[in-house]
């Protein structure tokens, strides 16, 4: 058992939090949040939440830091481990994708004074995209401010009420927003299993068109979606299948492409594949990656592109200096394997649930929300940054903390995080 003695230093939480919210959340405020007000009920438990942590000194978000993330970062005025970091390829810093996007600002300037569609769009955008499908081999991509804006583009764009989508159970909150802006019908199938995929086929309602989607890494569990399974369906029903690459392009397979090159799928078997640019890739952005007939429609319907505005230059410069980066350098790809099987494998060890994590993300699955937050609060007092994750961004009862790790964390670095889940349990 987790000793709760463990987690009552809150000198430096207490600090962060009290700055973050300006007195906000003192002891003893009570809030009335009525049916009639603009802020009703459903923020009860938000607001009930956030002010018992910041009272207890445990609030874990917005850590503010004082320089660039990377394996160690600068924050309270002191050095922390990072490890909750998205930066899955050690990438943010490197003086090569640093000099690309200044020059970018030399050239373009910040901004391009517009949407893609219309006056926002320049030659690097163009570059940057030929770029991301011939690393992820499709025919074209398109990009988005977002990787959230770029499943809505898709889904928002392509489907109507009339169809259905069939997503599995984990899938990204974005594919669910998507749907619901779209107005298409939503069945979920039960995380990774294809048997349940099946019986949603088959007893859903009648449709125009049906789209499987599943993420290839899940963002939660650190798990892989079964995409030769998937593929398989796919033919059997004759639908059409989309995947999100956000946390496994740049992480999976042995040159980072993904879910396909993991698997050893062709990439044309999975007909969108949709992904982020700020996570292994250190940029802002998302893609998808599909026909070159799709990219076409997409540049011209899809209200992300016509409405919202470009991704800056610097953005740009650094998505295509990265993804240069990766093809010259897949060792990196190795190192983010070889780092996660190290810190999963002491976790486990040491009593922790790791679920089932096979990718640079490891849960510790403590499903209750107390323990999540004093634990993280109590590790961060100790030197170690890491996230909790709770309610409604996972199920109640299956609060954890989510733990990344990079191609730049050293042995040294995962053994100093493993003595500090040791500590916690003592």
């Amino acid at each position: 058992m987790i000793n709760d003695r463990n987690y009552n230093s809150t000198r430096v939480l207490s600090v962060g939090a009290g700055d973050l919210f300006d007195g906000f959340f003192e002891s003893g405020r009570k809030w009335k949040f009525r049916k009639d007000n603009l802020i009703d009920g459903r923020a009860r438990r938000i607001f009930e939440t956030m002010g018992l942590a910041c009272e207890h000194g445990v609030y874990p978000f917005q850590l503010p830091l004082e320089g660039r993330s990377g394996p160690w970062v600068q924050a309270e005025g002191r050095q922390l481990l990072m490890l909750s970091s998205y930066d899955y390829l050690g990438l943010i810093g490197d003086p090569r994708i640093d000099e690309a996007a200044v020059d970018a600002v030399r050239k373009y300037g910040t901004g391009t004074g517009g949407v893609r569609l219309l006056t926002g769009t320049i030659d690097l955008h163009h570059q940057m995209e030929r770029d991301v499908a011939a690393f992820k081999g499709t025919s074209d991509a398109i990009t988005f401010s977002s990787g959230y804006l770029a499943n809505l583009a898709v889904i928002a764009s392509l489907l109507t009420p009339q169809d259905r989508v069939i997503l599995d159970a984990l899938s990204h909150r974005s594919l669910v927003d998507a749907c619901r802006l779209a107005g298409v019908p939503i069945q979920r199938f039960r995380h990774n299993d294809i048997d349940s995929l099946r019986q949603e086929l088959a007893n859903g309602p009648a449709a125009n068109r049906t789209l499987i989607v599943a993420d290839g890494v899940f963002s939660m569990d650190g798990d892989i979606c079964p995409l030769p399974d998937l593929v398989e369906v796919k033919r059997e029903a004759g639908c059409f299948l989309m995947i999100d690459e956000s946390h496994a392009f740049g992480v999976l397979g042995p040159n980072g492409r993904g879910a396909d090159e993991h698997f050893g799928v062709d990439t044309d078997e999975v007909d969108i594949w949709t992904g982020s640019l700020a996570k292994a890739i250190p940029s802002n952005g998302g893609f998808v990656a599909a026909s070159k007939e799709m990219s076409i429609f997409l540049q011209h319907a899809a209200a992300p592109f016509i409405f919202s505005a470009a991704l800056a230059p610097s953005s740009v410069a650094a998505v295509s200096a990265s993804l240069a980066i990766l093809r010259l350098e897949p060792e990196r790809v190795e190192r983010i394997r070889r780092n996660a099987e190290f810190l999963r494998e002491g976790l486990r060890e040491l009593g922790y649930d790791t679920g089932h994590s096979e990718t640079a993300i490891v849960p510790v699955i403590l499903h209750d929300e107390r323990t999540a937050a004093l634990l993280a609060g109590g590790l961060r007092e100790l030197g170690i940054a890491v996230t909790p994750i709770l309610f409604p961004a996972v199920p109640l009862g299956s609060a954890r903390l989510r733990l990344c790790v990079t191609a730049a964390h050293s042995t040294e670095d995962l053994e100093f995080a493993l003595d500090g889940f040791r500590r916690m349990r003592s």
